[in-house]
């Protein structure tokens, strides 16, 4: 599996072709997963939170696989990759796989391979999918578009917790917890539960039809970790009993297909040499302010599809 997703993420034709082959393979065993997309604000205690709610699903005697998002530097282009460290007793589970991947150049808090990535996990078996995303921002909303089930991970005690967070998200959860729930902090934390329950009401109900749900838990005790889990099925029987479940998958192989456009058409030119090349009288154009930027790229790519 891990050289499967490795193949996916390189760059290099040759193993771009030999990911494509197997991934065609896999395309019969895969969709019977259920995938859920966790975001959170920073120091929310997401690889925690995953932790504690992945035992408890695999003592269900699920089969659980975890893509962990890493941002990448813009100045080395590296990540830290660290999650297996970060979730230590949950790697160590024999029916447990953790797969920390990098940004890259990808917006959105996911690895350009994310959605491959998933459909390898799924043929090998594993019926319980956890996307950590790098965490919340403007285009984080990318991770919307190819889960089940999006839950926003929040804690109280970090001054107006409805300030921080962009609405956008707040409307896509499906499901919010309040983390660090314990000690001091539970009656915060059932302030800040009452506080997004009456905010999640001024929103109109998604597509789906379900009310947006707000738990609190604590992964450090596992103290309403099997509620949060509990609302993660009760919401999987609603939108398969009301034809969402099927509906979402659709679209979301739509948006994908829109994404791969854009994608592999940057993929194929960036290989290019004659594009390069042409790219770079381009530059040295934009940068004595002959030509704006976008003016410049639509000529160039006109010229370069005729």
């Amino acid at each position: 599996m891990s050289r499967t997703i490795t193949l996916l993420e390189s760059t290099v034709e040759q193993h771009q072709q030999k990911a494509w082959d197997i991934l065609e393979k896999c395309l019969p065993f895969t969709g019977r997963s259920i995938r859920i997309g966790i975001t959170g604000v920073p120091g929310a205690g997401k690889s925690t939170f995953i932790e504690s709610l992945g035992r408890l699903v695999v003592e269900q005697g699920k089969k659980l696989a975890v893509v962990a998002i890493d941002p990448s530097s813009k100045k080395s282009k590296g990540s830290i990759l660290g999650d297996k460290t970060r979730m230590e007793q949950l790697s160590k589970q024999e029916h447990v796989f953790i797969r920390p991947s990098a940004t890259g150049e990808f917006l959105g808090g996911v690895a350009s391979r994310t959605r491959e990535a998933v459909l390898v996990l799924e043929a090998a078996g594993y019926d319980t999918i956890f996307i950590e995303t790098v965490g919340v921002g403007q285009s984080e909303t990318a991770v919307f578009n190819m889960v089940d089930i999006f839950l926003l991970l929040m804690v109280t005690n970090t001054g107006d917790e409805l300030q921080g967070i962009k609405r956008g998200i707040i409307e896509m959860a499906d499901l919010i917890a309040i983390n660090k729930a314990d000690g001091d902090n539970i009656e915060k934390s059932k302030q800040t539960q009452a506080e997004m329950q009456r905010a999640v009401k001024l929103f109109p109900v998604g597509e789906s039809g379900w009310a947006t749900a707000v738990e609190i838990c604590s992964a450090l005790t596992g103290s309403g970790i099997e509620t949060v889990w509990n609302r993660i099925l009760e919401y999987r029987a609603f939108a398969e009993g009301n034809n969402y479940f099927t509906k979402r998958r659709r679209e979301q192989l739509k948006q994908w297909l829109h994404e791969s456009v854009y994608f592999e058409s940057m993929q194929y030119l960036s290989h290019s040499p004659e594009f390069k090349k042409r790219l770079k009288t381009i530059e040295l154009q934009v940068e004595n302010e002959e030509i704006l930027p976008p003016h410049a790229i639509r000529n160039l790519l006109r010229e370069f599809m005729h």
